[in-house]
């Protein structure tokens, strides 16, 4: 048999549940709450773990394995467990890894639903929590506790896009034995690669670039076999299950994933170059623009800035709201990733329940605007945000 090594973008077209007795090209979408034996025997067995049969569509799913496979190809990590959503599987890698009296480690500048999960649920359970702030690493070491379990980090953060050094941190991390769990959503694996640079767990929301489209929700976390086996146990019990259409139709997205994160990629890095020195903007945000705080490490773990462009507008929270009303191409939704523009005004959105404090230390000043830049032609992209700045003022 040949040795060739075939690359991740064809492996994600390919890999695939296997085949039926019909030789069907495309997989069979898998709509059965539960699987059946063909004697006694075999049914013990599968319940003793003795054999991959399938069980019930909670635990896996042909549809939902094959997702799972995908993702765990393309992140270069040996085990993955799909969950019915992004937050499901944040949430899973939290509460299936850490205990009453464990310490979590984690930056400020998060999702505002992760930031939830951390200060009033956490909590609850007796697991303490502290925070550090991203654009300065050093405070990692300092706030770490010797009941540190794990370390939590988004890169690029959310709303933000600011940057941490992975392969420093986890170099750091497992000197403590600590879990770095990185969250992976706005660069996916196509563009950063967390696990190959010392992660021990990645979680992504499926919802955003991998589904591309905005139809279905869906996350995974990817990540050491021992981990990823404790997280399925939780999730098993739980029930945060795909649900095996979703499963169904992000296996199709991942197919285009690579294609769709370059076009998405270019044209962001456009927009965001044509922004700088724009007048009504008091600065522009993006990974691969040299004027990024953490541009150096950007080019270093990532090989494309991502499809977000961050800006700050002159005239705080009201001139957001005005720019947001004269947008006449991007949409206006609490999305992401989608082949649709999207803008969106954090401030008083998606982080509208934190504290005016807290926005700011995670770095959500008020005219921040952030822009999912999708698959349109990027002259019209650029065109629609340019006469909405116009006349917003």
């Amino acid at each position: 048999m040949s040795q060739y090594q075939y690359h991740p973008e064809t492996l994600a077209v390919r890999i695939r549940s296997e085949r039926t007795d019909n030789m069907e090209h495309s997989s069979p979408l898998y709509l059965t709450s539960s699987f059946t034996y063909p004697n006694a025997e075999r049914m013990r067995a599968t319940f003793a773990d003795e054999t991959d049969d399938y069980i019930y569509s909670r635990f896996s799913n042909p549809n939902v394995e094959e997702v799972v496979n995908k993702v765990a190809m393309l992140e270069g990590a040996p085990a993955g467990y799909a969950t019915a959503s992004g937050m499901s599987a944040i949430w899973a890698s939290f509460m299936a890894l850490l205990s009453a009296g464990d310490h979590l480690l984690a930056c400020r500048a998060i999702f505002g639903s992760t930031h939830t999960l951390i200060t009033k649920y956490l909590p609850k359970y007796g697991i303490q929590y502290d925070y550090f702030d991203i654009d300065k690493p050093e405070q990692v070491e300092a706030l770490m506790k010797p009941n540190t379990k794990m370390i939590f980090v988004e890169t690029p953060s959310n709303p933000g896009l600011d940057i941490i050094d992975l392969e420093w941190l986890g170099k750091l991390a497992r000197s403590r034995n600590i879990i770095l769990n990185v969250d992976n959503c706005f660069a996916t694996p196509i563009l950063q690669r967390p696990y190959l640079l010392g992660a021990h767990l990645v979680t992504t929301s499926a919802t955003k670039w991998m589904d591309g489209q905005g139809r279905v929700l869906g996350g995974v976390v990817v990540g050491d076999e021992k981990l990823i086996k404790d997280i399925y146990a939780f999730c098993r019990s739980t029930g945060p299950a795909l649900s095996p259409f979703n499963a169904w139709v992000l296996s199709r997205s991942l197919e285009t994933l690579s294609i769709r994160m370059a076009r998405h990629t270019e044209s962001a890095l456009k927009l965001a170059t044509a922004l700088e020195g724009n007048k009504h903007l008091e600065w522009v945000k993006y990974p691969l623009l040299p004027s990024h705080p953490q541009y150096e490490i950007a080019k270093k773990q990532m090989s494309g800035g991502g499809g977000l462009v961050g800006f700050e507008l002159k005239g705080g929270i009201e001139r957001g709201r005005r720019f947001l009303d004269n947008l006449e191409l991007l949409s206006l939704t609490a999305n992401l990733g989608d082949s649709r523009s999207i803008a969106s005004h954090p401030s008083s959105t998606t982080h509208a329940k934190l504290t005016e404090a807290e926005r700011l230390q995670a770095g959500i000043t008020p005219g921040f605007i952030r822009i999912s830049v999708g698959l349109e032609y990027a002259g019209d992209i650029q065109h629609d945000i340019m006469q909405a700045l116009e006349r917003s003022v």
